[in-house]
């Protein structure tokens, strides 16, 4: 009987290990608002608020959406850019203040270079970057940044 329950065990934590290795995106916070709102982040405001169109605090934990890429605010490179980014910050402030919503793991990669948690945001079961990406205010990540203007 004890070879079997440590058979089971075993065979638990290496099914546990693979979907945790397996570069699949997988569910890592279930986030529950209550009654949390999100503002725009200044410099003493780091919690819940949101810095641009695909960066936010969360509890205090810095989180770049990991599907999208959108318009810089700060250090826009054009007008058009520098406007974009203005709407797709507003946007990201009412879509995470619309509810309970899930961070999930983007492909194998926990965090970026700037350390930040590279999440996919999802209510519903649908990506909130996907609908910023949908309205015109992002577009999908491709790997890397491409310039927003011409």
């Amino acid at each position: 009987m004890n070879a079997l329950v440590l058979l089971l065990i075993t065979a638990v934590i290496s099914i546990a290990g693979y979907l945790a290795f397996s570069g699949k995106t997988r569910s890592i916070t279930a986030s529950a608002l209550t009654g949390e709102r999100f503002a725009a982040c200044s410099y003493l405001a780091r919690h819940d608020c949101v810095i641009d169109g695909d960066t936010f605090y969360y509890r205090g934990e810095k989180i770049r959406i990991a599907d999208i890429d959108a318009p810089e605010t700060s250090g826009a490179q054009c007008d058009f850019e520098a406007e974009l980014g203005e709407r797709a910050t507003l946007r990201l402030r009412e879509l995470l203040n619309d509810g309970p919503f899930e961070l999930q793991s983007f492909q194998s990669r926990d965090t970026d270079r700037y350390g930040r948690k590279l999440r996919v945001v999802i209510r519903d079961g649908v990506s909130i970057g996907e609908r910023l990406v949908a309205e015109g205010l992002a577009r999908r990540w491709t790997g890397r940044r491409m310039p927003w203007c011409t």
